[in-house]
């Protein structure tokens, strides 16, 4: 078992000495103002249009609640500025794109296959296996981070794009050496809908790498309908010069949003994977406080369990309430075991295609079979996590999934050790 706070890299240890000496020396540190943000971004750009004004009341407390509740060490506040400048800076482009090209939002939407469930239940396996089919459509890693302009199908695999953000994903690893063991980024990998939403403020990504609980809590309460028009948007741009006959999209964080995702795209088609809730809320414990400790000096492992429990197991009620009160399509949802993805997961992959009545080709299952040859579990080392050092209370998370267990068959007692 894995004791002790996530230590960061070595790299990540020396600029945070650096930011205490500024501290020390009186020197400001880089900015996290609203304001500030919105004009870097303006300057980047040379625009001023940033679309829907219903964006900014969120980016506002967001950034209120970086500055109050994050502890931000310097890495954490220069990665936060940096991040937040470019999804401004998307925003702006995007809308200017749309301006010139107002049939980008014309576009159809139709049928797309969401992936969700509980964090660390083989969605981002399933995610990267559906997205091996040619003629299926995913948002990849590279153009999430830098969607304008749109992407052209005769580039598409030759955009500059594609080493600058791969070169910036290469610094996260360097940054958090311990994330490459727990979940795969690359440029040409796909990429989950958390960054899709990201532009519109009403997002589940913050969350992820920051302790905003602030933003979190008046987020929580939202009706979610800005965030699925912002996906749509994002997905259109993406698909405007480059089209697939189909999305293949993926968040664990859907389970928070199937009624306003069905309003969306009442012809989506959902798959929800399911595993053991107690080592899903310990490894989920421990990529949050792997990812939150890069950037700040005040994560307490002990207290993240606990956060990340009591989130994702609201959201895992509030979705099956949708399902059960009939809020959502019952025939377009399917239940995965995530043992059955593990064990078959090409057998998987074809229950999927024939429940969703899609022609599994050869070339897909060709496909499928070399990134799972290339994408092994633990290529680059064991995720190695334990239940205690997460302040995770047995009986209470046997109590907390003691009904989602029991529907789904799962054993709903087994630690990680």
């Amino acid at each position: 078992m894995i004791t002790g706070n996530p230590k960061p890299s070595a790299l990540a240890r020396a600029v945070n000495l650096g930011g205490w000496a500024m501290k020390e020396a009186g020197v400001p540190r880089p900015s996290l103002g609203a304001d500030s943000l919105l004009d870097a971004a303006r300057r980047r750009t040379g625009l001023a249009d940033f679309g829907d004004p219903s964006f900014e009341m969120p980016f506002r407390l967001l950034v209120e609640s970086l500055e109050k509740d994050s502890g931000l060490s310097l890495l954490g506040r220069i990665a936060a500025r940096q991040d937040l400048k470019r999804i401004l800076s998307n925003r702006l482009r995007m809308e200017d794109d749309c301006r010139r090209h107002p049939e980008i939002r014309a576009g159809a939407v139709p049928r797309p296959l969401f992936i969700t469930g509980m964090p660390r239940t083989g969605t981002t396996l399933l995610h990267g296996l559906l997205a091996q089919d040619p003629v299926s459509r995913s948002p990849l890693g590279w153009e999430t981070m830098y969607p304008s302009p749109p992407p052209q199908r005769s580039r598409y695999k030759l955009d500059k794009r594609i080493e600058i953000a791969q070169f910036q994903m290469r610094w996260l690893y360097r940054i958090i050496p311990e994330f490459r063991k727990i979940h795969p980024v690359a440029a040409r990998l796909p990429q989950e809908c958390l960054v899709v939403t990201a532009p519109s403020f009403y997002s589940f990504q913050f969350q992820t790498t920051h302790y905003v609980p602030t933003y979190q809590e008046w987020f929580e309460a939202q009706d979610l309908t800005p965030s699925y028009a912002g996906h749509k948007q994002f997905l259109q741009h993406l698909q405007w010069r480059c089209a697939g006959d189909w999305w293949v999209l993926k968040a664990p964080a859907h389970i928070f949003g199937l009624e306003a995702l069905f309003g969306t795209y009442p012809d989506a088609r959902v798959v929800m994977t399911h595993r053991d809730p107690l080592p899903v809320v310990a490894s989920l414990a421990s990529l949050t406080a792997v990812l939150r400790s890069a950037f700040s000096d005040t994560v307490d492992p002990r207290t993240v369990g606990p956060e990340m429990s009591e989130r994702w197991g609201r959201g895992l009620l509030k979705a099956l309430a949708d399902r059960d009160a009939g809020r959502v399509p019952a025939e377009q949802v399917l239940d995965v075991s995530y043992g059955s993805l593990v064990d078959d997961p090409i057998g998987t992959v074809r229950s999927i295609y024939a429940w969703a009545d899609i022609p599994f080709s050869d070339a897909a299952e060709q496909r499928m079979r070399a990134f799972l040859a290339e994408h092994r579990k633990d290529k680059h080392g064991r995720h190695e996590y334990g239940f205690d050092q997460f302040g995770l209370d047995p009986d209470t998370e046997i109590e907390r999934y003691r009904e989602y267990s029991k529907r789904f068959g799962l054993d709903g007692r087994s630690f990680p050790q």
